[in-house]
């Protein structure tokens, strides 16, 4: 592992987050069930370590102090407990399903009821909006009004 890997970290020890997800049992957290929920999402902790998965991605070990519980998060998981926090309907990597057709120029791209996955919640101003990558690899930024919750289910 590469020690200056820490210096891309965003977060330092004892500093203040929020968690922009849900946070489910992957297996790894002892005496709760797989899929158990663990921290609901716009929790606050605090960091108590910086560490790697895979020697590539930096996870943060967050005590929420509420839950009575210490989970790993990534980057991408967390906002600053300063910054502005503006509740979302759907979560990174959270499957969606448009609708409306979603057209770019008058041409329909994906229709009604095609499915996507959330790549990156977009919550600067009131109206949130997502990076959903579809199939055929083409992302798109789309408002929350355009999309609803896809259950696996529903195929």
């Amino acid at each position: 592992m590469n020690p200056d890997r820490y210096d891309e970290g965003r977060f330092e020890f004892g500093e203040q987050v929020r968690v922009t997800r849900n946070i489910r049992n992957d297996g790894t957290y002892p005496g709760m069930e797989v899929g158990d929920l663990l921290v609901r999402r716009g929790s606050v902790g605090n960091i108590t370590n910086v560490g790697t998965f895979l020697q590539d991605q930096i996870i943060y070990t967050v005590h929420f102090l509420n839950e009575g519980r210490m989970v790993g998060c990534r980057l991408e998981e967390l906002l600053g407990v300063d910054e502005p926090w503006n509740p979302s309907l759907f979560e990174f990597r959270e499957k969606v399903r448009c609708k409306m057709d979603l057209a770019i120029n008058g041409e329909v791209l994906h229709p009604k009821g095609s499915v996507g996955e959330v790549l990156k919640v977009l919550r600067e101003n009131e109206l949130i909006q997502y990076h959903v990558y579809f199939s055929g690899g083409r992302t798109l930024q789309v408002p929350e009004t355009a999309l609803d919750a896809f259950e696996a289910k529903d195929l």
